[in-house]
Order: structure tokens, then sequence, then C-alpha cells
């Protein structure tokens, strides 16, 4: 393949520049558009980072408030809520500033503006100033994103946010009614939780969550319990309209219960759309879903010969290291290059204090599939490095072959429960046995040692836990 193609990427966020980057290493002449003037997308400047950013902040405060435990008493804490603002702007303008960088040592064409399809090889660009630039193109990629989904019950008000208005520290509410259990309502809730609002979570669904096993969900669900005023499951909200106090809402649950309370501000965390809207797909062969996300293959191409999409535009999961990955599968795929045979494995995690993270087959997936597994959990109540940190709270668990002994799963609930998947993803990709990883050296005293205690439990060689027979 003529690696010289003209290659239009629209969208800039971690799909796309990923894409473009990779793209222009290997000699694509690239094109990327965005309608913001800055590489990075909704995860950099109005997901991931900021978001990470403040949960650090609300596990500061929450550390502080639990040091008395250990004989520590701080003062109470002064929120120089200006000073946050900055301190988390300026780690997205570090960040931001090396992207651009690296996209202009790519000699990548930027182009701010929004894009069009108007062919299966062209598209125009509408800039800030209102031109067009017309561009022609041999491949394309579209890394376009999602954007929050707004509740019509809602009033338009300032005090009604999203996650992007939450995310940019407007104020510290008294109250707030985050809308949705999932994992944007819930990290979001733990950031005004800390910094001192009355936090209330409503989830229409019977549990917080969906997608990782029940018995690892319900451990964070007691945990946040104890961090928020009210958490609501099977609960909807119905109603609502501004009041001088704020948002008053009527509040259904499953039994047909209403409720009517008044929040200072609500926040509407219930899921993103994909933006496809004025993308032109109406001028191709490009076919979407009925949520509107764009159908592909396994390899991201879409119906329209030449033209990928990736990431959360190409649907579920809706993670940025997914779209990334997916950005360099699409590049090798268009310089001829092979790719690995089979799909990666895609980890989750939910960045509340306490973390849950996940990888692989979940119990409960191998249940409702007939899939035998056996599964070990070990407690972190076992785990001294655990206990120092005054963190005792989480369990890890491994569903692996009851055949081979092949692990198959992992699911960490507990503090950095985020950094210590990686490995669990590693075991799943790479076929590992538990037999294999608990007789991999764990350094001590770490909570990463629940993984070798975990793996050993499966066969009857946890050190400081018996085996409790198969799941």
């Amino acid at each position: 393949m003529n690696s010289s193609q003209r290659l239009l990427v629209i969208g800039a966020g971690p799909g796309g520049y990923s894409a473009a980057f990779n793209a222009a290493d290997r000699g694509f002449n690239v094109t990327l558009v965005d309608r913001d003037p800055f590489l990075g997308g909704t995860c950099l400047s109005k997901g991931c980072i900021p978001s990470k950013a403040l949960l650090h902040t609300a596990e500061v405060l929450r550390e502080a408030q639990e040091a008395a435990k250990m004989g520590i008493t701080f003062s109470q804490p002064h929120i120089d809520l200006d000073k946050l603002r900055t301190w988390k702007n300026n780690i997205l303008s570090r960040l931001t500033s090396g992207l651009d960088q690296l996209c202009k040592q790519r000699k990548i064409n930027f182009i701010r503006g929004t894009a069009k399809l108007t062919g299966s090889h062209e598209a125009a660009i509408t800039t800030p100033d209102g031109s067009t630039i017309q561009i022609a193109f041999d491949l394309a990629i579209l890394a376009t994103g999602t954007t929050p989904v707004t509740l019509p019950l809602l009033p338009s008000s300032p005090r009604v946010w999203d996650s992007t208005s939450a995310l940019s520290l407007p104020c510290i509410p008294p109250s707030l009614l985050v809308i949705g259990g999932g994992y944007i309502g819930l990290e979001l809730g733990s950031v005004y939780s800390a910094l001192g609002t009355k936090v209330t979570v409503v989830e229409s669904l019977p549990q917080l969550l969906n997608g990782p096993d029940r018995d690892l969900a319900d451990i964070l669900a007691r945990c946040l319990k104890k961090e928020f005023h009210s958490i609501l499951t099977g609960t909807r909200a119905i109603r609502a309209e501004e009041v001088p106090e704020g948002i008053r809402v009527v509040l259904s649950n499953s039994q047909g219960k209403e409720l009517s309370e008044t929040y200072s501000h609500v926040l509407a965390a219930v899921g993103r759309r994909p933006q496809t809207c004025g993308l032109g797909l109406e001028n191709t062969a490009i076919k979407t879903d009925a949520r509107g996300f764009i159908l592909v293959d396994k390899n991201n191409r879409t119906h329209e010969e030449g033209i990928f999409a990736i990431g959360d535009v190409a649907g579920n999961p809706l993670l940025a290291h997914k779209a990334s990955f997916e950005a360099g599968k699409v590049i090798r795929i268009m310089a001829g290059l092979p790719c690995a045979p089979e799909e990666p494995t895609i980890p989750s995690v939910i960045f509340t204090r306490t973390q849950l993270a996940w990888a692989g087959l979940t119990e409960q997936s191998a249940k409702q599939n007939n899939i035998p597994v056996t599964v070990s959990r070990f407690p972190w109540a076992a785990n001294g490095r655990a206990l120092t940190m005054n963190r005792p709270e989480g369990v890890t668990k491994i569903i692996a072959d009851p055949d081979n002994r092949r692990i198959l799963g992992v699911g960490i609930i507990g503090a950095g429960a985020g950094e210590l998947i990686a490995e669990g993803v590693l075991a799943i990709d790479t076929k590992m046995t538990a037999d294999q990883l608990a007789l991999a050296v764990h350094p001590h005293p770490t909570t990463a040692e629940t993984l070798m205690e975990a793996a050993g439990n499966l066969w009857g060689a946890a050190t400081v836990k018996p085996k409790t027979g198969r799941a």
C-alpha cells in the first residue's frame, strides 16, 4: 500500500490523535480536524483527566478526615475553589500543549472546525470564522466521540449540570442530586461529597452499575453509602422545576411512591450519545444502529469502503484506552501490516475512592452463558499492605477455567484497583494459568500480592488464607 495516501481524521480525542500520530509516523499525509482549538477531546478537557484530578483532591480530603483513626488530627480544611480550578486547568494545559507540539513535529495538518462528509472521498470543513475548506481524502477515520445525554424533564438553568459543567467547578453546592448511578455519576458525586456537598444519587435500576459482578459492586455501594447523603436505587426523577431555593424534583420509586425534594443543584449523568449529527453520514454508505452509534466490523470498517470509525462513536465500551487501541489497529490495517488475531482484553475502572476494576469474563456473564468456571476471592482484610493503609475493604477475585486453570477474568475492588488490574489484563491476554500467577514472586508488602493469593487459592496454595473450595 502507498503510505503517502491522504488520510482525514475527524475528531482529536484519544482515538483521533493517536491515529493521526501513528499514521504520520508511517508516512501518511494526515489532516486532523476537531471543533476544539486543542487536541485531547472530551477525555482530556471534559472527562478522564479533569475528573481524576478532582478525584485525587477528594482522596486527599478523605485521607485527612480518616487520619484521626491513626492518631493524627488535622484542622478543618479551607477549600480555595479558584486555586483548585487553576491547578486542574494547569494540568489540562500542560497535556494539551504537549499534544500540540507532537502534532506540529509530525507535520500534521490540524484544522480547527466542524467536518462534514460530502461523499465517500471528500469533506467540507467549516472553520470558526464561517469559511469552508474542501478536503479530498483517500482514507478517513471517524473519531468524533460522544456527548452527555440531556434529560428533557430538567429545566434549563445554571443549577442543572451535565458532566462537563460539573467538572468546571462552578461552585460547591450545599446539596446535589445526581441522576444516574453509573461511573460518571458516582465519580463526580464522590468529588462533590468530599468537598462538602450533601450528595443524593438516584438510579432507575435496582442496583448501582451494570458491568461488574454484583458481589464487587455491592462492596462499592456500601462504601459510597458512607460518603453520600443517600443512594436511592429503583428510583426515577419524573418531574422537576426551578424554585428560589434550587431545583425541586419529584422522585418515584419502584412501588410508585413519589417523593418531592429540593436540591441546590442537579447533575444529569444518565449516559452519553454518539456525536454523528452533522457529520454527513447520509452522503455515504455508512450505517448506524438504533442509538446512533456507527456500525463497524471487527476491524472498525464502516459500510463505506475506506472509512473507519473508532472509539466512542463506534459503540461500547466508551473508554479512552479502547479508542487508542483501535486507532493503532486501524492504522496497521491501512498500512498493510498484520494485526493480532484476537481482540485484546479491555479493562474497566470506576475511579471512586474505593476503586472498582474488572477485565475479561465476569462471574455473572459466565453464569448467563453457561460457561463453567472456578472462582476465587481474596479479602484485603488479610493483606498487610491494605491494613497499613487503613483500607481493608477490598477484595481480589479471579475467574478461571476449571479444567486447565487458565485465567479468564479478574475483578478487583480496593484502593488503587485501577493500577492493579493491568496485571490481570496481562494474565488474561497471555493465557496465563492460575498456577503461573500464583508462582510469580510479588513484592511484599503490596496489595498486588492479593492477585497472587487469589490465584493460589484456586488450587490450595494461598499463603494466608485456606482454600474455600470451588465456586
